[in-house]
């Protein structure tokens, strides 16, 4: 019989369910091994002695490190890691392997084992891979990072977490599953920020806070396109270097085109999270953590500008409600993006400035907005005013600020960056500060946010039930539509 190319496709497939099958078998398998014969050293518990991941090396080994994604942000978190020194890179992969972009870092590493599948990667090098990073499209993150912790691997993955409600979900039960080291990639929850909102939360400076304001009003490129457009746009060749159905992954089928790579694939419903996935986890993840948010009730839509169901709006509003947890009040958060859709900001808020500090977009600089990245918090008695990423709180207005100034505790520095944290927390000496019970609940606001876009309508949320009571249609987004043959498996990995 003829080799045709629907053959080789299917005989993939079937390799790459057997290979699921497998290794999760081998894995359950595992399960019943007590921990030090399967590592033969001792298991790392918490106070009250329950097991929180198996120790595989001691303190002075470094963590073997494969790396899936290493262009665009993808090189920057894979030199992040090296450079912390405690990261062995042991394999590279992506799906375009030819491409400019992932020349950098194929150069650094020269004889490093590369591949195009990471399914590939693990079923050739399971082995001697302790870890991961995953630096790739929004959509894909989930099928990589399940099949990693089912593989016993850590992982750290860019933010968001996934582009659904349901995947979010089951990588928080899978990293519990598992017992491995997670970290989500908003490089601020390690830095000068996360320890400052922490000490001014537990000393009282930061109390009955009851609004926020966050905001993205820089140049985006993902926008300019006919609003109008009612249909994905015509394919287009498939570039040589390019293994676009792994790059497809769980996604519907969609013909390859250059709008859907290269950091626009941010911009379609069907791949990326918009603004509010890409800042929103570098502005509002020390107050959804430390005020304790969890799940919003209500996400209202108050503006979007260009709407369109392919893709992001030209600008958006929407607003978060959270209803009061303990002694802390309800919270709602205002959220602006759009290069013109600039919040108001209270009396005395002085000027707004870039944090040098964040990471500039692949395709260039930060470009300078009328109001930068950042957030204003409200509270019965303060105003605070902050950036994005690691930036640090101010009380505003001056006057305030200079009343408090010996009241305010002291705030202690960061002993290790984002990367570092991970790779410690892989080593059982740190844990990780943005671990996947932290981060998982943070992404599903997003995804909330992003299905309000999407709809252009109010969404009302049962946080008992996580389910969406006021329209049948976003329910059912919740979840991701019937994944393509050969993809299915990865949704029931944390079963």
């Amino acid at each position: 019989m003829k080799n045709t190319p629907q053959n080789d496709q299917s005989n993939q497939q079937e390799q790459r369910r057997d290979f699921l099958k497998k290794s999760t078998l081998t894995l359950g398998a595992l399960a019943f091994m007590p921990s030090h014969i399967l590592f033969g050293k001792e298991a790392l518990r918490n106070e009250k002695g329950e097991l929180l991941r198996r120790a595989s090396f001691v303190p002075s080994e470094k963590v073997n490190l494969a790396c899936c994604g290493i262009g665009h942000r993808g090189r920057g978190v894979v030199n992040a890691l090296h450079e912390t020194g405690m990261a062995n890179i042991v394999a590279l992969c992506d799906v375009d392997m030819g491409a400019p972009h992932t020349q950098d870092i194929m150069k650094k590493f020269p004889d490093v084992p590369r591949f195009q599948d990471y399914r590939e990667m693990f079923d050739k090098m399971g082995d001697k891979i302790e870890a991961i990073s995953v630096a790739t499209p929004d959509f894909s993150h989930f099928p990589i990072t399940m099949l990693a912790m089912s593989l016993g691997k850590h992982v750290y993955v860019e933010k968001p977490m996934a582009r659904t409600f349901e995947e979010v979900e089951l990588m928080i039960k899978g990293a519990e599953k598992y017992k491995v080291a997670t970290q989500m990639g908003n490089q601020g929850h390690s830095e000068a920020n996360y320890f400052q909102f922490k000490a001014w939360k537990e000393a009282g400076i930061i109390k009955d806070v009851t609004a926020m304001t966050a905001h993205m009003n820089g140049r985006r490129r993902w926008h300019g396109w006919d609003t109008g457009m009612k249909k994905f746009p015509k394919g287009q060749a498939i570039p040589e270097t390019i293994d676009w159905d792994t790059w497809l992954s769980t996604a519907k089928r969609h013909d390859y085109h250059e709008d859907f790579v290269h950091g626009q694939w941010r911009c379609w419903y069907d791949f990326g999270m918009g603004a509010l996935g890409d800042w929103g986890a570098h502005i509002m993840d020390t107050a959804h953590e430390f005020l304790d948010l969890g799940l919003p009730y209500e996400v209202e839509p108050v503006k979007i500008e260009g709407h369109n169901p392919l893709f992001f709006p030209q600008a958006s509003t929407l607003v978060f409600r959270f209803p009061k947890r303990g002694d802390m009040p309800p919270v709602e958060i205002t959220w602006y993006d759009g290069q013109k859709n600039v919040p108001a900001v209270p009396e005395g808020y002085g000027v707004s400035e870039i944090d040098p500090n964040i990471p500039p977009p692949s395709d260039g600089k930060l470009q300078p907005a009328k109001l930068n990245p950042g957030k204003i918090i409200y509270s019965k008695d303060l105003t605070f005013k902050g950036g994005s990423h690691g930036s640090t709180l101010s009380i505003i207005p001056q006057e305030a600020a200079k009343d408090m100034a010996s009241t305010l505790p002291d705030v202690p520095k960061s002993p290790s960056n984002h990367f570092a944290n991970f790779l410690l927390g892989c080593k059982g000496q740190e844990k990780c500060r943005s671990s996947f019970d932290v981060a998982g609940p943070l992404s599903q606001v997003f995804t909330l946010g992003v299905m309000a876009q999407r709809l252009n309508t109010k969404i009302v949320f049962d946080r008992k039930t996580k389910q969406i009571t006021n329209n049948k249609a976003a329910n059912k987004l919740l979840a991701q539509k019937r994944p393509r043959k050969g993809w299915r498996e990865y949704y029931e990995l944390a079963d």
